[in-house]
């Protein structure tokens, strides 16, 4: 009797924790995003993945983190709704000084409004990791930015899962900025690599920036039936206030070390560097 009452009572946690993560766009890990009928509509919906997700978006290097954060803005602010109004951008006091700050007129040229940036500084990993939770328990945040140069012994997997489950029940979605090749196991629901790569043609003045593009590659997760799991390359540019997907093609040997600093137009307007402020 006393072990079959603790069966039960472990079948009904298994029954609320598939309750809470039984979500439109994954199953088994599977992210079935598209509804169509072919590969473009599978990458075609992940350019507006659902709320409530876990997201990790990797740069190779600390140079491409305005491209990082730029495609990290662009997924949360096609999350702003009325009801969810707000984006919040945390950062470690300590490291602001290497990665910069948001560029409030680069906001705008990117069609989002500065007064829904909300900007926070922490002085450890851990007030970050509670500072996230508490923003995504929040029913007017539609996304939390947070940027961590290093490997935190506090954001282990099991700080990853937690934030993946309060993500999910509060329909705020996290998307963590992280650098370098390494790779640690989480809980996120998908990771990306990031990489500059030149911008459109302007339209006026062939001397001026163009709209911002970015190379982007899937690591983890999977987009439906038709697409691969991982390693799947993208180019997605930026148009007016969304994403669109330009050209996608199989990912190149992944570089073993750091290269020289790829040069070129990316999404540099929505990012001031301060890494001579100190």
């Amino acid at each position: 009797m006393r072990n079959a009452a603790r069966l039960q009572r472990l079948t009904d946690l298994r029954e609320q924790i598939a309750a809470i993560e039984k979500r439109p766009l994954l199953a088994d890990g599977v992210a079935l995003l598209g509804k169509g009928d072919d590969e473009q509509s599978d990458w075609q919906a992940l350019l507006k993945a659902p709320a409530g997700l876990l997201q990790e978006i990797y740069a190779d290097d600390l140079r491409d983190s305005t491209a990082s954060f730029g495609f990290a803005l662009g997924l949360a602010r096609q999350l702003i709704t009325e009801a969810r109004p707000a984006v919040l951008f945390l950062q470690l006091t300590h490291e602001a000084q290497e990665t910069g700050l948001p560029y409030a007129l680069g906001l705008r040229h990117f069609g989002f409004d500065p007064e829904r940036l909300i900007m926070g500084r922490m002085a450890n990993p851990a007030e970050l990791c509670w500072a996230i939770e508490e923003a995504i328990a929040c029913r007017a945040v539609a996304g939390v930015v947070a940027e961590v140069l290093g490997t935190p012994k506090v954001l282990d997997f099991t700080a990853s899962r937690r934030l993946s489950l309060r993500a999910a029940s509060g329909g705020a979605s996290v998307f963590m900025l992280r650098y370098g090749l390494e790779r640690e196991a989480t809980a996120a629901r998908l990771r990306w690599r990031i990489a500059p790569t030149p911008s459109r043609p302007p339209p006026f003045d062939d001397q001026a920036p163009g709209d911002p593009r970015w190379q982007v590659t899937l690591e983890k997760g999977r987009l439906g039936k038709r697409t691969a799991e991982t390693d799947v390359s993208m180019i997605w540019g930026w148009s007016e206030n969304e994403f669109e997907l330009e050209q996608h093609r199989p990912e190149p040997t992944r570089r073993a070390f750091y290269g020289a600093p790829v040069f070129g137009t990316s999404s540099s307007a929505l990012g001031y560097g301060l890494s001579k402020a100190g």
